[in-house]
């Protein structure tokens, strides 16, 4: 199993530098007399010396998982200060704050200017009511601190067409799904500061009627959709799975025989099932359309859960190696790769299921598009159609399992599961 991601308040990117029993090392004396050369202080602090004998302060740590080194100050600072200077920047590192960015921002504040990233930073404060999750607000964190750096200090009423430009141009054609979210992300935070009165006149991150007159057309995605594995490989597929004795193999076998994406299976909770009912209720905070979905649970998958339930000591029915937290969200993809599976991804597998409802059964398509917690319909249609038809679509997840039950010819006996894979 991979190790956990944190999901404590600052990003997983933004580090805290440990502290070690070597801090502290040099001494007023050793900085006077230093050669040139890097001289370590401890957590990440260092006194430069050139060839020339000029001297700085500098603070190495990672950041959105690149190593990055910030300034804090010539020969002029005392040792002491240069402690308490990085000593700041980790505390702006611990809590997922670039001290780079910070402190551009601070020097445009004192100027009477009010800087991009700052007005980025209320924008984010603002907004994070709307998400769902900790994880997007940090993802555009990420997005606007990592390739809106150049826009970051500058005094927002001054950011114009070419400044955005020479962020987005650099993206366009190497990384165009980036570029297009970190093109919405500047003009969201354009928008904020003009409609706060930190700026006026035109946005130069719009799209319509700007950006789309100069920037050439993004090449539309040939893949089309994730790679999926074709459903009449799936059930071989699950016959080596279940050799597996591992709890992320157990947990793809369950997303593959619920067709549920894979934050709703990684993220269950023992109290969303009814196993009585054989039923998984996934709460509206948790699916990518805001609303509850009930999931039929067929025979295996209920049996998968069977297997845990009577000696759970979670909350989560898959639990990870961190107490209290679930499987990581890669734990399923390094399934696969250590299965060398090729031309597939998890989120595949829905497909798979969807391509098996749609060629092999006379289920409706509007079953099988609930079954994936698919909105179809228009606004009209949806107000008439109040319920989820549980029992048509559990007839629909029976046959889904049976089918994906391995062939007496498979060298695993169906529904073996007498170790244990936790």
């Amino acid at each position: 199993m991979t190790q956990q991601e944190s999901t404590t308040s600052a990003p997983r990117s933004a580090r805290r530098i440990p502290a070690t029993r070597n801090s502290n090392r040099l001494t007023a004396r050793s900085v006077a007399t230093a050669k040139p050369g890097r001289h370590c202080d401890g957590r990440g602090l260092y006194l430069a010396v050139a060839d020339s004998g000029a001297k700085k302060w500098v603070l190495r740590f990672t950041y959105n998982h690149r190593v990055t080194e910030m300034g804090l100050g010539n020969a002029d600072v005392p040792l002491a200060q240069a402690r308490d200077r990085a000593a700041e920047a980790r505390k702006l590192i611990a809590a997922g704050t670039n001290p780079i960015l910070a402190k551009r921002e601070a020097k445009r504040a004192a100027g009477g200017k009010r800087p991009f990233g700052q007005c980025a930073n209320a924008l984010l404060a603002a907004k994070s009511s709307e998400w769902r999750n900790e994880k997007h607000r940090q993802q555009w964190r990420r997005t606007l601190e990592t390739y809106a750096e150049p826009l970051w200090g500058l005094p927002v009423d001054e950011v114009a067409t070419e400044a955005v430009l020479g962020v987005l141009q650099p993206l366009w054609q190497r990384a165009p799904e980036t570029a297009s979210r970190l093109r919405g992300r500047i003009e969201a935070v354009l928008d904020f500061a003009k409609a706060h009165g930190w700026r006026s006149g035109e946005n130069p991150a719009a799209w319509r009627g700007h950006l789309a007159l100069i920037l050439p057309k993004r090449q539309k995605l040939t893949r089309g959709h994730l790679a999926a594995m074709a459903f009449d490989a799936v059930p071989e597929f699950i016959a080596t799975l279940r050799q597996r004795e591992a709890m992320a193999a157990l947990a793809l076998e369950f997303l593959i025989l619920t067709a549920a994406r894979s934050g709703e299976v990684l993220g269950a909770r023992w109290d969303e099932f009814d196993l009585d009912a054989k039923v998984w209720t996934v709460p509206a905070a948790r699916t990518k359309a805001a609303r509850e979905h009930r999931v039929p649970l067929s025979g295996p998958a209920l049996a998968i859960l069977e297997e845990f339930a009577a000696a759970r000591t979670h909350d989560f029915v898959f639990p990870g190696q961190r107490p209290g937290k679930p499987l990581s969200g890669m734990a399923l993809e390094m399934v696969l790769r250590r299965m060398k599976t090729e031309g597939a991804t998890v989120h595949g597998f829905r497909s798979a299921f969807r391509d098996w409802a749609g060629e092999t059964t006379s289920f409706p398509r509007e079953i099988a598009e609930a079954a994936l917690a698919h909105v179809s319909g228009d606004a009209t249609e949806r107000a008439y159609r109040r319920g989820d038809a549980l029992e048509k679509r559990r007839a629909l997840m029976e046959a889904w399992a049976n089918y994906c039950e391995p062939t007496l010819g498979s060298n695993v006996v169906p529904m073996a599961r007498e170790k244990s894979r936790r």
